[in-house]
Protein backbone atom coordinates (compact mmCIF):
# COMPACT_ATOMS: atom_id res chain seq x y z
CA UNK A 1 0.00 0.00 0.00
CA UNK A 2 1.18 3.59 -0.77
CA UNK A 3 0.00 6.31 1.64
CA UNK A 4 0.05 9.32 1.75
CA UNK A 5 -1.42 11.17 4.91
CA UNK A 6 -0.19 15.16 4.30
CA UNK A 7 -2.56 16.80 1.16
CA UNK A 8 -3.97 19.96 0.73
CA UNK A 9 -6.64 20.95 -1.83
CA UNK A 10 -8.34 25.07 -3.33
CA UNK A 11 -9.89 24.44 0.46
CA UNK A 12 -6.70 26.07 2.03
CA UNK A 13 -3.84 26.78 0.05
CA UNK A 14 -3.21 23.85 -2.66
CA UNK A 15 -4.01 24.90 -6.01
CA UNK A 16 -5.83 21.49 -6.85
CA UNK A 17 -9.47 21.31 -5.96
CA UNK A 18 -10.53 18.56 -3.80
CA UNK A 19 -11.84 16.37 -6.81
CA UNK A 20 -8.62 17.30 -8.79
CA UNK A 21 -6.72 16.10 -5.41
CA UNK A 22 -7.70 12.80 -5.23
CA UNK A 23 -8.23 12.02 -9.10
CA UNK A 24 -4.24 13.16 -8.95
CA UNK A 25 -3.46 10.73 -5.87
CA UNK A 26 -4.99 7.60 -7.67
CA UNK A 27 -3.15 8.86 -10.79
CA UNK A 28 0.09 9.07 -8.96
CA UNK A 29 -0.50 5.42 -7.69
CA UNK A 30 -1.91 5.65 -4.00
CA UNK A 31 -4.20 3.38 -2.23
CA UNK A 32 -4.53 6.05 0.84
CA UNK A 33 -4.92 10.48 0.61
CA UNK A 34 -5.19 11.94 3.28
CA UNK A 35 -6.88 15.48 3.01
CA UNK A 36 -5.79 17.88 6.05
CA UNK A 37 -6.08 21.32 4.67
CA UNK A 38 -5.85 23.86 7.25
CA UNK A 39 -8.00 24.34 9.77
CA UNK A 40 -10.94 23.44 8.04
CA UNK A 41 -13.36 20.54 6.80
CA UNK A 42 -14.93 22.64 3.53
CA UNK A 43 -12.79 20.36 1.38
CA UNK A 44 -14.64 16.68 2.71
CA UNK A 45 -17.63 16.52 0.57
CA UNK A 46 -16.42 17.18 -3.01
CA UNK A 47 -13.28 14.82 -2.51
CA UNK A 48 -15.91 12.13 -1.53
CA UNK A 49 -17.91 12.43 -4.37
CA UNK A 50 -15.06 12.72 -6.77
CA UNK A 51 -13.22 9.31 -4.87
CA UNK A 52 -11.93 7.07 -7.45
CA UNK A 53 -12.82 2.86 -7.03
CA UNK A 54 -9.45 1.89 -5.53
CA UNK A 55 -8.51 5.04 -3.78
CA UNK A 56 -9.28 5.26 0.50
CA UNK A 57 -9.76 9.19 1.51
CA UNK A 58 -8.58 10.11 5.12
CA UNK A 59 -10.21 12.76 6.37
CA UNK A 60 -8.59 15.24 8.43
CA UNK A 61 -7.24 19.34 8.90
CA UNK A 62 -3.50 20.40 10.05
CA UNK A 63 -4.62 22.64 12.89
CA UNK A 64 -2.55 26.49 13.34
CA UNK A 65 -1.30 26.51 16.99
CA UNK A 66 1.79 27.97 18.76
CA UNK A 67 4.23 26.72 21.89
CA UNK A 68 6.39 29.31 23.59
CA UNK A 69 6.03 31.90 20.61
CA UNK A 70 6.61 28.69 18.00
CA UNK A 71 4.61 27.97 15.53
CA UNK A 72 3.53 24.67 14.57
CA UNK A 73 0.87 22.64 12.98
CA UNK A 74 -1.13 19.38 14.25
CA UNK A 75 -2.30 17.18 11.60
CA UNK A 76 -5.66 15.72 13.21
CA UNK A 77 -7.34 12.43 11.65
CA UNK A 78 -10.70 11.27 11.58
CA UNK A 79 -12.20 13.56 13.87
CA UNK A 80 -16.24 14.10 13.72
CA UNK A 81 -16.27 17.58 12.29
CA UNK A 82 -19.56 18.71 13.73
CA UNK A 83 -17.92 17.90 17.45
CA UNK A 84 -18.94 21.25 18.89
CA UNK A 85 -15.38 21.94 20.94
CA UNK A 86 -12.88 21.33 18.51
CA UNK A 87 -15.38 23.22 15.48
CA UNK A 88 -15.44 25.91 17.61
CA UNK A 89 -11.59 26.15 17.55
CA UNK A 90 -11.57 25.60 13.81
CA UNK A 91 -13.68 28.54 13.29
CA UNK A 92 -11.69 31.31 15.52
CA UNK A 93 -8.55 30.39 14.13
CA UNK A 94 -10.22 30.26 10.25
CA UNK A 95 -12.07 33.01 10.92
CA UNK A 96 -8.72 35.09 12.08
CA UNK A 97 -6.89 34.42 8.50
CA UNK A 98 -8.38 36.89 6.53
CA UNK A 99 -6.97 39.96 9.20
CA UNK A 100 -4.06 38.61 9.14
CA UNK A 101 -3.83 38.52 5.54
CA UNK A 102 -4.92 42.05 5.29
CA UNK A 103 -2.49 43.40 7.83
CA UNK A 104 0.01 41.15 6.03
CA UNK A 105 -0.62 43.03 2.66
CA UNK A 106 -0.62 46.66 4.50
CA UNK A 107 2.71 45.84 5.83
CA UNK A 108 3.83 44.94 1.75
CA UNK A 109 2.35 48.18 0.93
CA UNK A 110 4.41 49.84 3.51
CA UNK A 111 7.54 48.44 2.15
CA UNK A 112 6.75 49.75 -1.01
CA UNK A 113 5.44 46.35 -2.60
CA UNK A 114 2.03 47.27 -4.84
CA UNK A 115 0.17 43.98 -3.70
CA UNK A 116 -3.11 44.46 -3.09
CA UNK A 117 -5.93 42.61 -1.03
CA UNK A 118 -8.05 41.89 -3.93
CA UNK A 119 -4.95 39.92 -5.65
CA UNK A 120 -4.63 37.40 -2.42
CA UNK A 121 -8.49 37.13 -2.19
CA UNK A 122 -8.18 35.88 -6.02
CA UNK A 123 -5.47 33.45 -5.67
CA UNK A 124 -7.25 32.27 -2.51
CA UNK A 125 -10.26 31.48 -4.46
CA UNK A 126 -12.08 31.19 -1.61
CA UNK A 127 -10.25 29.40 0.26
CA UNK A 128 -8.88 29.25 3.74
CA UNK A 129 -6.08 32.37 3.34
CA UNK A 130 -3.11 32.31 4.42
CA UNK A 131 0.53 33.13 3.87
CA UNK A 132 0.84 31.18 0.71
CA UNK A 133 -1.45 32.85 -1.09
CA UNK A 134 0.46 36.43 0.09
CA UNK A 135 3.31 34.40 -1.28
CA UNK A 136 1.55 33.46 -4.20
CA UNK A 137 1.43 37.14 -4.86
CA UNK A 138 4.59 38.42 -4.20
CA UNK A 139 5.48 35.47 -6.88
CA UNK A 140 3.31 37.30 -9.84
CA UNK A 141 4.73 40.90 -9.08
CA UNK A 142 8.13 39.31 -9.42
CA UNK A 143 9.32 40.13 -5.77
CA UNK A 144 10.55 36.60 -5.15
CA UNK A 145 11.30 33.66 -7.42
CA UNK A 146 9.03 30.96 -5.70
CA UNK A 147 6.56 30.65 -2.72
CA UNK A 148 9.14 29.05 -0.59
CA UNK A 149 11.43 32.12 -1.15
CA UNK A 150 8.66 34.32 0.89
CA UNK A 151 8.94 32.21 3.93
CA UNK A 152 12.34 34.27 4.73
CA UNK A 153 12.94 37.14 7.58
CA UNK A 154 12.70 39.83 4.66
CA UNK A 155 9.25 39.02 4.28
CA UNK A 156 6.70 36.62 5.37
CA UNK A 157 8.73 33.98 7.90
CA UNK A 158 7.94 33.79 11.32
CA UNK A 159 8.89 37.26 12.53
CA UNK A 160 9.98 38.99 9.02
CA UNK A 161 9.29 42.12 7.87
CA UNK A 162 5.33 42.05 6.85
CA UNK A 163 4.80 38.89 9.12
CA UNK A 164 1.06 38.81 11.48
CA UNK A 165 0.30 37.49 14.30
CA UNK A 166 -2.69 35.27 13.89
CA UNK A 167 -5.04 33.11 16.65
CA UNK A 168 -3.08 29.98 16.94
CA UNK A 169 -4.31 27.31 19.43
CA UNK A 170 -2.04 25.99 22.52
CA UNK A 171 -1.06 22.06 21.40
CA UNK A 172 -1.67 20.71 24.73
CA UNK A 173 -5.93 22.17 24.41
CA UNK A 174 -5.54 20.86 20.01
CA UNK A 175 -4.34 17.59 21.58
CA UNK A 176 -7.58 17.42 23.70
CA UNK A 177 -9.51 18.85 21.30
CA UNK A 178 -8.77 16.75 18.67
CA UNK A 179 -9.08 13.27 21.07
CA UNK A 180 -12.54 14.50 22.24
CA UNK A 181 -13.58 14.60 18.80
CA UNK A 182 -12.47 11.00 18.27
CA UNK A 183 -9.34 11.89 16.46
CA UNK A 184 -5.94 11.30 16.47
CA UNK A 185 -3.24 13.50 16.57
CA UNK A 186 0.31 13.99 14.66
CA UNK A 187 2.87 16.55 15.09
CA UNK A 188 3.26 18.05 11.52
CA UNK A 189 6.83 18.47 10.16
CA UNK A 190 8.67 18.87 13.88
CA UNK A 191 12.21 19.52 12.11
CA UNK A 192 10.91 21.92 9.79
CA UNK A 193 14.27 24.25 10.19
CA UNK A 194 13.76 26.38 7.14
CA UNK A 195 10.66 27.57 8.60
CA UNK A 196 11.71 29.06 11.80
CA UNK A 197 11.98 27.94 15.09
CA UNK A 198 11.65 24.55 16.05
CA UNK A 199 9.70 22.89 19.10
CA UNK A 200 12.24 21.58 21.38
CA UNK A 201 11.97 17.88 22.45
CA UNK A 202 11.73 18.23 25.75
CA UNK A 203 8.00 19.85 24.73
CA UNK A 204 7.24 17.17 22.57
CA UNK A 205 7.68 14.73 25.38
CA UNK A 206 5.15 16.36 26.96
CA UNK A 207 2.47 16.76 24.10
CA UNK A 208 3.55 12.67 24.21
CA UNK A 209 2.63 12.63 27.62
CA UNK A 210 -0.58 14.89 27.04
CA UNK A 211 -1.76 11.92 24.06
CA UNK A 212 0.08 13.14 21.02
CA UNK A 213 -0.51 9.77 18.75
CA UNK A 214 2.42 10.59 16.85
CA UNK A 215 5.63 12.45 14.74
CA UNK A 216 5.95 13.45 10.60
CA UNK A 217 9.15 12.28 10.22
CA UNK A 218 9.53 11.48 6.25
CA UNK A 219 8.66 15.03 4.92
CA UNK A 220 10.30 16.99 2.30
CA UNK A 221 11.27 19.75 5.21
CA UNK A 222 13.47 17.15 7.14
CA UNK A 223 16.52 16.17 6.31
CA UNK A 224 18.42 12.21 6.91
CA UNK A 225 20.25 13.60 9.84
CA UNK A 226 16.67 15.20 11.12
CA UNK A 227 14.65 11.81 10.19
CA UNK A 228 16.81 10.11 11.92
CA UNK A 229 16.90 11.71 14.73
CA UNK A 230 12.84 11.96 14.92
CA UNK A 231 12.74 8.28 14.83
CA UNK A 232 15.03 8.09 17.75
CA UNK A 233 12.51 10.23 19.85
CA UNK A 234 9.56 8.43 18.68
CA UNK A 235 10.88 4.86 20.01
CA UNK A 236 11.95 6.26 22.93
CA UNK A 237 8.84 8.56 23.26
CA UNK A 238 6.35 5.31 21.74
CA UNK A 239 4.90 7.79 18.90
CA UNK A 240 3.83 6.57 15.92
CA UNK A 241 5.80 7.56 12.96
CA UNK A 242 4.18 9.15 9.37
CA UNK A 243 5.50 9.93 6.36
CA UNK A 244 3.67 12.70 4.01
CA UNK A 245 4.26 14.46 0.70
CA UNK A 246 2.58 17.93 2.61
CA UNK A 247 1.22 18.51 -1.28
CA UNK A 248 0.07 21.57 -2.40
CA UNK A 249 -0.26 21.51 -6.20
CA UNK A 250 2.19 23.96 -7.91
CA UNK A 251 2.63 25.49 -4.99
CA UNK A 252 5.02 23.63 -3.40
CA UNK A 253 8.12 21.10 -5.96
CA UNK A 254 6.79 17.68 -4.24
CA UNK A 255 4.77 15.31 -5.73
CA UNK A 256 2.07 13.20 -5.00
CA UNK A 257 3.24 9.94 -2.77
CA UNK A 258 6.69 11.47 -2.82
CA UNK A 259 6.66 10.36 1.48
CA UNK A 260 4.44 7.79 2.27
CA UNK A 261 3.35 6.13 5.67
CA UNK A 262 3.91 2.79 6.33
CA UNK A 263 0.74 0.34 6.22
CA UNK A 264 0.96 -0.54 9.93
CA UNK A 265 0.99 2.56 10.94
CA UNK A 266 -2.15 3.76 9.12
CA UNK A 267 -3.74 0.97 10.86
CA UNK A 268 -3.17 1.70 14.20
CA UNK A 269 -4.37 5.67 12.81
CA UNK A 270 -7.59 3.83 11.99
CA UNK A 271 -7.59 1.57 15.09
CA UNK A 272 -7.26 4.55 17.49
CA UNK A 273 -10.25 6.63 15.85
CA UNK A 274 -13.56 7.01 16.77
CA UNK A 275 -14.95 9.75 15.37
CA UNK A 276 -15.11 9.39 11.85
CA UNK A 277 -13.73 6.24 9.26
CA UNK A 278 -11.60 5.93 6.08
CA UNK A 279 -13.94 6.14 2.95
CA UNK A 280 -13.58 4.38 0.41
CA UNK A 281 -13.91 5.14 -3.58
CA UNK A 282 -16.81 3.87 -5.32
CA UNK A 283 -16.11 5.58 -8.85
CA UNK A 284 -16.11 9.24 -8.35
CA UNK A 285 -18.53 11.56 -10.04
Amino acid sequence: MRIDLHCHSTASDGTDTPAELVRNAAAAGLDVVALTDHDTTRGYAEAIAALPEGLTLVTGAELSCRIDGISMHMLAYLFDPEEPALLAERELVRDDRVPRAQGMVAKLNALGVPVAWEQVERIAAGGSVGRPHVASALVELGVVPTVSDAFTKEWLADGGRAYVEKHETDPFEAIRLIKGAGGVAVFAHPAAAKRGRTVPEAAIAEMAAAGLDGIEVDHMDHDADSRERLRGLAKELGLLVTGSSDYHGSRKDVSLGEYTTDPEVYGEIIRRATGAFPVPGTGGA
